[in-house]
């Protein structure tokens, strides 16, 4: 079963247990999903998929940001339960050990030795890890190391 499959099945059944909130993520996310098959013509295989999926996710982060920021702690704690509704489609997360440990052997791969070459690095690491990291997290730690 495909990850889209998965996707609209885990709609029909948040239909059938009257589960509207999770539903209408799901069907959020599924049409976010047809918009990009519509405009480039194509079928979305699951890399792209959780591309598109990690896309939305940062979207719900930025708003939950800025709901704080305006004091609707209601509203952020909504934008925080759709991510973690999304974040079951994604691949386990790697772990910070795990992280850095990979990272420092790309870094000694690539012969990168100061932060200026960290562009470099970022897009071996997207390469490399996929939807397994966020790119945030991702920038975090490489700029930690780094220095």
């Amino acid at each position: 079963m495909t990850l889209k499959e998965q996707i609209l099945n885990d709609i029909k059944e948040s239909m059938k247990q009257k589960d509207d909130f999770k539903r209408d993520v799901l069907r959020t996310l599924n049409a976010a999903l047809k918009q990009v098959e519509v405009d480039e013509r194509i079928i979305l295989d699951n890399e792209r998929i959780y591309k598109i999926i990690l896309s939305e996710i940062k979207k719900r982060k930025d708003a939950a940001e800025l709901y704080i920021k305006g004091g609707r702690e209601d509203l952020a704690q909504k934008e925080n339960d759709e991510i973690a509704i999304l974040e079951v489609y994604l691949p386990k997360q790697l772990s910070d050990e795990e992280l850095k440990s990979a990272l420092k052997n790309l870094i000694e791969k690539l012969g990168v030795s100061s932060l200026k070459d960290q562009g470099l690095v970022m897009k071996e690491a997207k390469e490399q890890f996929g939807a397994r990291v966020d790119g945030k997290r991702l920038n975090t730690i490489l700029r930690e190391i780094l220095h």
